[in-house]
């Protein structure tokens, strides 16, 4: 194996796939407003969906993919962001297709939280931040999978916030999420949900 880049090579290519993945992405406008978005998920749109809250930034230092005692993990109010999410999934009358995650304890916990279809792990759609993985390569990845989406029913993905923010430019809070519509070969920001208060 080679040497490992250095820390600072890292962060710049991390920094470099979220300011290209935000002048790929189309412009988001702060009012759209949440019929739209809504609209959009019933006729099988995607919601890229921060994981909800889990205290803290990054991992500690230990983290182990496989081992949530080594991960920054939901608290009690995430745990029931991630229920009240779903709900509000249900209540707007969005059939869901598919529920991806990425393989972090927190994704994966909102997601099966969500109540919303057995989720299915995408690597692709793993956190980059603090020097994990390939972020050049994983928002290319990402992209792709979702550009592949049809239909009818939406699809929701549970990610993290530099993911989300390489594919659509935008910033996301705990259990917030960018709606998206993927045509043409091009995934098209609709709306945003709001994070349950």
């Amino acid at each position: 194996m080679g040497e490992a880049e250095p820390a600072g090579m890292q962060r710049r290519q991390v920094l470099a796939a979220v300011v290209a993945g935000a002048a790929a992405a189309p412009a988001w406008s702060a009012a759209a407003p949440d019929d739209a978005a809504w609209a959009a998920l019933r006729a099988g749109g995607i919601v890229l969906l921060r994981h909800a809250e889990a205290p803290g930034v990054g991992d500690p230092p230990g983290f182990t993919l496989g081992d949530c005692a080594t991960q920054r993990n939901l608290s009690g109010r995430g745990r029931e962001q991630a229920r009240r999410v779903g709900e509000r999934l249900r209540a707007q009358r969005v059939a869901v297709g598919a529920v991806w995650t990425s393989q972090w304890c927190r994704t994966r916990d909102t997601a099966a939280l969500l109540a919303l279809g057995e989720p299915r792990e995408e690597p692709a759609f793993n956190s980059f931040f603090d020097e994990r993985g390939d972020p050049r390569a994983q928002t290319a990845a990402a992209r792709e999978r979702l550009l592949a989406w049809r239909g009818p029913r939406a699809l929701v993905v549970v990610t993290h916030q530099v993911n989300i923010t390489a594919l659509t430019g935008a910033g996301v809070t705990s259990a917030e999420g960018i709606v998206l519509s993927a045509a043409q070969g091009r995934l098209d920001v609709v709306g945003r949900l709001e994070a349950p208060r």
